[in-house]
This record gives structure tokens, C-alpha cells and sequence, in this order.
């Protein structure tokens, strides 16, 4: 049986860094084009016909596994829509796929940030809409800060839950991890209340 994961996740929680891990496995077939260049848009995601109009779906071939990124809302040739879910796993289900979901997590509040600098308003309501339906497909959940913080260890955790193939090589995957997107929102924090409490017991406190 062929299988599909389908990655997804609000407006810029990570769905072309995701699509980079995911691509890097040869015998997997995904969006490739994306290793060698840092961002491309929607509309070229190899499923991206298929997502707009289901059934196009039959019109995509791969061996045995592929991976579709898919953000919500997305941009299709210059018009901003929420996919439907449904119709497109339904679709993929009556060919004959196992279809597998991963739900991509950011910082919530670098998601505001971002989606409003970016996109000029907070979307991630549009997703939460559709958060109940897809919880019932029995989703494992991605999230982009372990991804940045442990690495290709926390990427064997995934491979088993999801029983899907994910072989990168450690220097590709730095490659891919060398720009942290998170860092442009944050700031040194001033002295807070229980910093100096906090360095008492800990012994470090030289004052």
C-alpha cells in the first residue's frame, strides 16, 4: 500500500523547513526542489494542483511513500484559501493510500508575529477550525522548537511514530537548521523579580 503523509500546520509554523527534512529521504517523494533553495512558494509544491482540486490527486505518481506540505491558510496563484482537508484525504483514501497527518506547532506568540508582519493579520484561527476534524485522523505532532533543540535525536522519536521512512544525514540536516527563524523575535529579557533568588540558591550569586 502506498502511503501519504500530509504535513501541516498554520501559516508559518514551519511547513517549508518540515518539507526540506521530509524531502531529504531519496525513497521519499516530496518537494526535492526545496534542498537547494531556502524558500519557494505554495504553488509549486508538487501536490499543490491537487490540494486546489482533489482530484488531480490521480495524477500524481510515486513509488511507495510521499510527503505533501500543505500550511492553512495557503497562497494558489495569488489567492489565499483554506484547503479542505477533508476532500483531499477522502480523495487520497479512495485511491488507496495510507494517509498519515502531522500537525506542525510553533510559539504562538512568534506565529502572531510572524503571520502578521508577513501576511498583515493573525490567521491561526483558520487552522484551529479544522484542528477537531483533523485530531480524529489520528495525527502525531511536529513541533518546529524540538526540531531546533534536539536535533536529529528528536527526529528518531518521529520516525517511529509515525512509522514513516526519515533518513538525513546529520550534516544536511544542520544545513537546513543553520538559520533559526525564531531568532529575529526575540530579545534579551531585562532583570526580572526572582532572577537574584534564583542565582542565590543555585550558588551562583558572588554579590
Amino acid at each position: 500500500m502506498k502511503t501519504l503523509l500530509i504535513i501541516t500546520g498554520p501559516q508559518g509554523s514551519g511547513n517549508h523547513l518540515w518539507s526540506k527534512v521530509f524531502a531529504a529521504t531519496p525513497k521519499v517523494h516530496g518537494w526535492q526542489a526545496l534542498l537547494d533553495q531556502y524558500w519557494i512558494a505554495h504553488d509549486q509544491e508538487p501536490f499543490a494542483s491537487a490540494w486546489h482540486d482533489p482530484v488531480k490527486l490521480a495524477d500524481i505518481e510515486f513509488e511507495q511513500y510521499a510527503v505533501t506540505s500543505i500550511s492553512c491558510p495557503y497562497a494558489y496563484h495569488g489567492t489565499t484559501t483554506v484547503p479542505d482537508y477533508e476532500a483531499f484525504v477522502n480523495r487520497a483514501r479512495g485511491l488507496g493510500y495510507e494517509v498519515k497527518i502531522a500537525i506542525i506547532g510553533r510559539d504562538q506568540n512568534v506565529l502572531q508575529h510572524q503571520q502578521t508582519r508577513v501576511r498583515g493579520a493573525a490567521s491561526t484561527d483558520h487552522f484551529r477550525h479544522w484542528l477537531p476534524w483533523l485530531c480524529l485522523q489520528d495525527p502525531v505532532f511536529l513541533s518546529t522548537e524540538l526540531l531546533y533543540l534536539y536535533g536529529i535525536d528528536y527526529l528518531r522519536t518521529l520516525r517511529q511514530q509515525l512509522t514513516f521512512p526519515i533518513e538525513i544525514e546529520q550534516t544536511q540536516l544542520d544545513e537546513i537548521l543553520k538559520q533559526d527563524p525564531n531568532s529575529k523575535y526575540f530579545a534579551a529579557a531585562k532583570e526580572q523579580p526572582l532572577d537574584q533568588y534564583v542565582r542565590t540558591v543555585s550558588g551562583l550569586n558572588t554579590r
